[in-house]
């Protein structure tokens, strides 16, 4: 009887084992069930009746317990692994035959919706306080007419660039820089800015007594962080400057041959636009530049070129300026004020007048710029910044799993374009790598033959699905192509980094995505900037993470409200398209499609993404470096997001889905940390200092226009060459 207890023991610890299911395990298919029994040895037969005749209840017949399983479809490598080592002749030849229908049944195709749908992160509810968002008047009332400007100029305004009546910031500042006063003016994004300075510069330089000539040089100089900035600022410069055609205008930035830029600035410029780093590789190397007769300093978006790591270059251009000329007057222009932008005005700005058109408190906040500074230096308070956002914005947020995210931005991409008409969506990236990855991926799989208009679609909805991509390390002809062609469209989808968050002008766009969350709330503000511009309507959309839906109380807390957008209905925008349309719905109706439907269409689409990507080896090396290249990314958030932001909460076998990966990349953190390794072998006191620097060059190269990547292609291209070619583009 021992014996026998002992025996029994034995066998019910087998069942345990992988490879001998518990007969009343209901997760294992019906044939799977059948073989193993018939492969248990008599032992165990007879064990097992011994062991259910000690049990309370009969034993069940066997018919009636293989009736109790549910009906799942068996997959063919469980078969084949089941029968491994079987004869045939085991198996019935009823039951062969369901095997036999089994296998037609898994060679049909079918979609699954387990791997994108199971164990995801629990989608938790967003709690955040209402606050009341700081919102400027755009436009007032008064004309250009009541500023006593020359009459050409106002007939250019009004019919050239089609407006009759002030905006709140150019009211305030244009009489201000008319009488000759510095000024830090601080206002939203969108607002106007670009003319509240450029009227006046205009106004100034026509009304000069001795007539302004081209070889007398720059009477004006303007700073903007980005090249696309600086050629809207030029086009915005060129059309006030048609009535007077005396006064010429120029620009200077990366991308372009210095030998051309030489020649230019050697015939004149009297209104000079450029990039900080640019004009610095001038000043240096370029005789011919001076800036004796500078009557204006402007510099537009200041916040962001301090930011840039700019600030260095500005201290060189302020000295090149004041050896040769120290009365001017001066104009920084910036949406938000930051202790940087305190730094620069007590530096550069002289008894100035601050122009906040947000609210009193943000007047208050800078009215000690007005008078002399008892301590020499602005204050700036220590509480959270409050942004001014357009009144017709309206701000939404969504909650995604990682695994989602990517057929979550291609479906609301598919609904705005193909669904609706006249939209234009700008989607925003962390990194060049993303922008490049998801750009051709979209083109392959939203665009090729695979996905064409199904029967009984309008044949011209694929057609409008345009992508544009924008990012720093793109060519400059290229950029300037892109920049020019996604203005002029009606529609489209453009893919880019934050190279295009600031200043850019951007008609007619209907939507901002940032697929990636920003890394202030000031950021934010630029990027949903280039919707709702002037008093227009737009929408913007933040995709987070369920353990990124902290960040929603961080933009609470600069006063910034955002309305939550379910998944499931963007997911549901699918249910439109028959393109996804799942197997086993044959030719339904897409009119009663439920949640089920909606999951598989959706894996139909990662499906897609999936067989593209792992196509080919070098297609699957690519989208592992993309996904590196987020990961950097993700790192570099500052310290007060890091609790939201963190490396460590990303679940990288889920993010790797978002890249059309099938699995978590397996060399991933092995390359990464073999960087650690190589970077810990040489100690250096200054390390802290040189990660500070290191961080500061890569949001250069990226923000900055991309210059890095130009610059180290001419160092390769001049290794040989003399000397003077290795200076910085900008």
């Amino acid at each position: 009887m021992a014996a026998d207890e002992g025996l029994l023991l034995n066998i019910s610890e087998d069942w345990n084992l992988p490879g001998f299911p518990h007969p009343e395990h209901k997760k294992f298919p019906r044939s799977f069930r059948v073989k193993e029994r018939r492969g248990i040895p008599k032992e165990g037969k007879s064990t097992k009746r011994k062991f259910q005749g000690a049990s309370e209840g009969p034993p069940p017949k066997r018919k009636n317990e293989i009736s109790l399983l549910p009906g799942k479809k068996t997959n063919v490598k469980e078969v084949e692994r089941t029968g491994k080592g079987k004869p045939e002749g085991l198996i019935s030849p009823k039951k062969h035959s369901a095997v036999q229908t089994n296998e037609r049944q898994a060679e049909r195709p079918f979609i699954k919706t387990s791997s994108l749908f199971k164990n995801n992160p629990e989608i938790p509810e967003i709690h955040r306080a209402m606050v009341k968002q700081v919102q400027e008047k755009v436009f007032t009332s008064d004309s250009f007419h009541e500023l006593g400007l020359h009459p050409h100029l106002i007939s250019t305004i009004n019919t050239v660039l089609k407006m009759s009546s002030m905006t709140s910031v150019q009211k305030q500042s244009i009489p201000s820089l008319l009488e000759g006063r510095d000024a830090l003016v601080r206002s939203q994004t969108g607002s106007g800015k670009t003319l509240a300075y450029c009227i006046p510069v205009v106004q100034s330089l026509q009304a000069m007594k001795l007539r302004v000539q081209r070889s007398d040089g720059p009477y004006a100089l303007v700073l903007v962080p980005t090249r696309e900035l600086a050629l809207q600022s030029f086009d915005t410069v060129q059309k006030l400057l048609k009535p007077f055609t005396w006064i010429v205008p120029g620009v200077l930035m990366g991308g372009e041959k210095r030998k051309s830029e030489k020649a230019r600035l050697r015939k004149g410029i009297n209104i000079l636009i450029s990039t900080p780093g640019r004009l610095v590789d001038h000043i240096k190397s370029t005789k011919n530049i001076h800036f004796s007769r500078i009557q204006w300093l402007i510099i537009d978006e200041a916040d962001r070129i301090l930011d840039l790591g700019f600030e260095k270059d500005i201290t060189v251009i302020l000295n090149a300026i004041n050896s040769e000329c120290e009365k001017r007057q001066n104009v920084l222009l910036s949406a938000t004020l930051t202790e940087g932008v305190a730094r620069l005005a007590d530096i550069s700005l002289h008894n100035p007048v601050s122009i906040s058109v947000s609210d009193e408190t943000c007047d208050q906040h800078i009215k000690g710029c007005k008078a002399a500074r008892g301590d020499g230096h602005l204050q700036t308070s220590a509480e959270p910044d409050s942004f001014a956002v357009p009144e017709k914005l309206q701000q939404h947020v969504t909650l995604v799993p990682s695994k989602l995210k990517l057929v979550t931005l291609a479906a609301f991409i598919l609904g705005k374009c193909e669904f609706e008409t006249n939209q234009k969506l700008i989607v925003f990236f962390s990194s060049c790598e993303l922008v490049e990855f998801y750009y051709h991926l979209f083109l392959q799989t939203l665009l090729s033959s695979s996905v064409a208009p199904a029967s009984g679609q309008s044949p011209s909805a694929s057609s409008r699905l345009k992508f544009l991509r924008l990012h720093g390390n793109m060519e400059q002809e290229e950029r300037t192509a892109v920049f020019q062609e996604f203005s002029q469209s009606k529609s489209g989808i453009l893919l880019c980094t934050d190279v295009a968050a600031r200043g850019l002008d951007l008609p007619q766009v209907t939507w901002i995505v940032q697929y990636n969350a920003p890394s202030s709330p000031a950021e934010y503000i630029h990027r949903i900037g280039r919707t709702a511009r002037i008093g227009c309507h737009g929408s913007s959309l933040l995709i987070l993470a369920p353990s990124e839906a902290e960040y929603v109380n961080s933009l609470a807390s600069h006063k910034i409200n955002v309305s939550e957008i379910k998944m499931e209905d963007i997911l549901s925008i699918l249910a439109m398209d028959d393109r996804f349309k799942g197997r086993r719905w044959g030719n339904k109706k897409s009119r009663s499609v439920g949640p089920q439907e909606i999951r598989e269409r959706a894996t139909v689409l990662q499906t897609a993404f999936e067989d593209y990507v792992h196509a080919s080896a070098e297609k699957v090396s690519w989208a592992k470096k993309a996904l590196q290249s987020f990961i950097r990314a993700y790192a570099t958030y500052p310290k007060d997001l890091k609790h939201i932001f963190h490396v460590r909460s990303l679940h990288l076998g889920h993010v790797a889905k978002s890249f059309g990966l099938r699995d978590a990349p397996q060399n991933l953190s092995a390359s990464l940390g073999s960087k650690k390794k190589s970077k810990l072998k040489r100690p250096n006191p200054h390390k802290k200092t040189q990660s500070k620097h290191c961080l500061a060059e890569i949001l250069r190269s990226e923000y900055s226009s991309g210059m890095e990547a130009v610059d180290a292609k001419v160092k390769k291209q001049n290794k040989h060459r003399k000397p003077r070619n290795h200076t910085l583009q900008n």
